[in-house]
């Protein structure tokens, strides 16, 4: 009564050259991984927070037109 279970039928079926390839893989995935972070880590900040200027006179347009006259159905 030597039956065997699910378990050792899949570890016994395992393609043997598929290991080498999920390694490859995992290794890429990783390595990509850590390159878009040194990337990121390295890259030039283009303006400096402190040198930020917004013009303080700046004034707001306003539109004196009518608008209900475009909406359907209104009067």
């Amino acid at each position: 009564m030597n039956n065997p279970t699910t378990y050792t039928l899949l570890v016994g079926s395992e393609e043997k050259g598929r290991n080498l390839l999920e390694t490859a893989v995992y290794a890429v995935c990783i390595l990509s991984a850590i390159v878009a972070i040194w990337q990121f880590a390295w890259q030039p900040n283009p303006v400096p927070p402190g040198e930020l200027t917004w013009p303080s006179d700046a004034t707001p347009r306003v539109s004196h037109h009518q608008t209900s006259a475009y909406w359907p159905g209104k009067s």
